[in-house]
């Protein structure tokens, strides 16, 4: 690859907008749900999405229920999304993305 189309590829990387956020794996039969956060939002769906393909659970608290439902029995949801803003370090905006995970669990814990 020559120089000038790989510093255009390296603009585009810095250029990408990064989302990150919370988002809940719900078991729809059960109704249980386990909230979770990630600084890379379209990540975490494609694990899930990986996930289902094999019909493996994203963690082993839900291994129990994956068995018993299937795959199928399970949804992805965003609950927010946060964007990285173009000044904001990958710490920071990590740091900014488990503040929100701790306030939605609150949230969650005053739904109870």
């Amino acid at each position: 690859m020559n120089n000038p189309a790989k510093k255009r590829l390296k603009d585009e990387f810095k250029a990408r907008v990064v989302v990150g956020g919370v988002y809940q794996i719900r078991c729809n039969p059960t109704g249980q749900s386990w909230i979770k956060a990630s600084a890379n939002l379209p990540g975490a769906k494609n694990r899930f999405d990986f996930c289902v393909f094999t019909n493996s659970a994203p963690e082993s608290g839900m291994s129990s229920a994956w068995k018993e439902y299937g795959a199928e029995a399970f949804s992805f949801e965003v609950l927010e999304e946060l964007e990285k803003q173009e000044l904001q370090t990958d710490s920071e905006f990590k740091e900014d993305v488990n503040t929100l995970m701790a306030l939605w669990k609150e949230k969650q814990k005053e739904g109870l």
